[in-house]
């Protein structure tokens, strides 16, 4: 197949950390596309509740998974995007960074409605699991020492542990005053609640 005639697909989002939800719909998008982009938005954030991986750990995260699923990582590219405070020059920054790309998926209310006023079609990505399936609620169960490993793959899990990731983060969230536990609720007073 000729690389002009490739069916290309864009996926956004943060994957802090990558769970067993993005694995569904890449494996779902990979069906409809000859190769996606991955889009590790949010690039410059590392070290907060919200975003406590860098941009680098998370792509190593990816292929890793990836690896492990048997996908073959000639079919994906995977790029690390910063955002840029302005919504509407966001899609024209995600022009610059990646390749050629022929539809959106996305469930972000603010990702459909930028790329759709772009003139790109959008397709919603089916959720799995979404009520338990979810970056934040497995960082908080993380925090909380709740069972977090269920919702991510096998491998995300032995690298998350390997660079002390669930350390890290329950440190993020800790306070000055020992006396008080550490909880989620002072990480997340201080971030945005949009999780891509």
């Amino acid at each position: 197949m000729k690389w002009w005639s490739l069916k290309r697909g864009l996926l956004v989002g943060r994957f802090q950390p990558p769970h067993v939800g993005h694995l569904s719909a890449i494996k779902s998008i990979l069906g409809e596309c000859d190769e996606l982009i991955i889009v590790v938005g949010s690039a410059q954030y590392s070290y907060t509740f919200k975003n406590p991986f860098t941009a680098g750990e998370r792509i190593e995260m990816i292929r890793l998974m990836l690896q492990e699923e048997g996908i073959p990582l000639e079919k994906i590219m995977i790029i690390p995007i910063p955002d840029i405070g302005e919504h509407s020059l966001w899609v024209s920054k995600v022009r610059t960074f990646v390749p050629r790309f022929d539809i959106v998926y996305s469930n972000n209310p603010l990702v459909q409605r930028l790329f759709t006023d772009a003139g790109y079609q959008v397709k919603p990505i089916e959720l799995y699991r979404r009520e338990e399936v979810v970056g934040t609620l497995i960082r908080k169960k993380m925090v909380e020492d709740g069972d977090w490993r269920e919702h991510v793959p096998r491998i995300v899990v032995k690298y998350v542990e390997s660079i002390g990731g669930v350390e890290r983060i329950k440190q993020i969230c800790r306070t000055d005053y020992p006396e008080r536990n550490i909880t989620t609720t002072r990480c997340q007073s201080f971030e945005d609640p949009l999780e891509l």
